[in-house]
């Protein structure tokens, strides 16, 4: 553990995220780890007082803003008024939430909800395929997806320049619809916008590239992860959906086990393994069960695909994380060549974005570099990231629940900043 690291991680905890792990690793070799906060903290926003609901019935920021008068808080970010919400203690309650009876620890173990993160994972399987010859970047995908357009590459996919709209509800707009049904019509999503450029992020983009990468590989996205990424790199606690009904919480109101399994309702601790070390992430009403998401994908999208998308839906600990950042970082082996990393990571001339573009990754993105310039990664909405940096020998991992128990909390940008420029002083 790093002292000065985990005196970061606990300046935004509970402030900005429940609970934050951070890895730091210089030419090879882990220089710092720290781990702070709680797996969960809430079963869910406080109720009142508050803004009305959303479309959805969450509410649409937290009832007392970063910044707006609310309940004071001490160290712990837990209110000191003497009662809250329908005249319950606060002692029950936060600035964000009502607070959970049973708040296991984070620790280095923990296992994240890696949110975008996961297309570096998609970009890897598409580029082990392309080496393969099972698939060419600047072909058609019409070859393998039938009625696609055929302006669109795979190589646009990875770039985001495929004029693909940012994303789409199908699980709104296909409310009973099974996983396949909803994935061939994620597929058939017309161009929206023009192709080639300018870049719009587009996770409708990521989840056919991820779709794509299933019909050349002849087998499921996780399956083609499992056998190219993570038993090669023996990433043992890296999976989608890794929590199964078998580890379901025995509870008095455990949550439905849906596409993927579940741990059960947040406030009780799962047992021993794998379901007792995921972080929880955002409250979900519309989803069955009670309390905040735990062991099931967060993202709407990559949930209504029955949790394994191009775009979202991978769950890691920070130290599976560092050594797939390590492993490109090294040059790929045993993963990818050398020459296929080069190309992921070289600038594929994306005009309109705040940072250069890679394949499937961002090159300078100001959002997660800090003082790294030079360095390429990605970031998940869930709060995480994952940073390289070649030219310093760096590779920083961020894992939080930033999203818990609601979305819209402030800093973490600035934490990952602050992470960043911690890896800059070690060097």
């Amino acid at each position: 553990m790093s002292d000065r690291l985990e005196a970061i991680l606990a300046d935004g905890v509970p402030r900005v995220c429940a609970a934050a792990i951070a890895l730091i690793a210089v030419d090879g070799s882990l220089a710092a780890a720290a781990a702070t906060g709680e797996l969960v903290r809430y079963t869910g926003p406080i109720a009142e007082p508050g803004p009305p609901p959303g479309p959805s019935g969450e509410p649409e920021r937290p009832p007392h803003s970063p910044g707006e008068p609310g309940p004071r808080t001490g160290a712990t970010g837990e209110s000191e008024r003497p009662s809250g919400p329908a005249g319950e203690p606060w002692g029950r309650f936060d600035a964000w939430g009502r607070l959970a009876g049973v708040r296991p620890a984070a620790r280095l173990d923990s296992i994240f909800d890696l949110a975008s993160v996961s297309k570096l994972f998609t970009t890897v399987v598409l580029l082990s395929l392309a080496e393969e010859g099972r698939l060419d970047l600047d072909e058609p995908v019409a070859g393998l997806i039938p009625g696609a357009d055929p302006r669109i590459t795979p190589r646009r996919l990875l770039t985001h320049t495929a004029g693909l709209p940012p994303t789409r509800r199908v699980d709104l707009e296909l409310p009973g619809a099974d996983p396949a049904t909803r994935m061939a019509a994620m597929v058939a999503t017309p161009i929206l916008h023009p192709v080639g450029g300018p870049y719009l992020y587009s996770d409708v983009g990521m989840v056919m590239a991820g779709r794509l990468a299933e019909l050349a590989g002849g087998a499921p996205l996780d399956a083609l992860a499992r056998t190219r990424i993570t038993t090669p790199l023996a990433l043992t606690d890296t999976a989608y959906r890794p929590v199964t009904p078998a580890l379901r919480t025995a509870g008095p109101a455990p949550r439905a086990s849906g596409a993927m399994g579940a741990v059960g309702a947040v406030g009780a601790e799962p047992p021993d393994g794998t379901a007792g070390r995921v972080a929880a992430t955002e409250w979900k009403p519309e989803r069955p069960g009670p309390g905040c998401v735990r062991g099931e994908v967060h993202d709407e999208t990559a949930y209504a695909l029955g949790g394994v998308a191009g775009h979202a839906g991978l769950f890691a600990t920070a130290g599976d994380l560092l050594t797939f950042g390590e492993t490109l970082r090294r040059g790929g082996g045993p993963v990818l060549r050398p020459e296929s990393v080069a190309e992921m990571t070289r600038d594929q001339g994306a005009e309109g974005a705040p940072f250069r573009h890679g394949l499937g990754v961002r090159l300078g993105d100001p959002g997660i570099i800090g003082p790294l310039d030079g360095a390429y990664g990605h970031s998940g909405f869930t709060g995480t990231s994952l940073v390289i940096d070649p030219a310093r020998g760096l590779t920083v991992v961020l894992l939080t629940n930033a999203v818990h128990p609601v979305r819209g909390r402030a800093g973490i940008r600035e934490l990952r900043h602050a992470v960043a420029a911690e890896a800059l002083r070690l060097r």
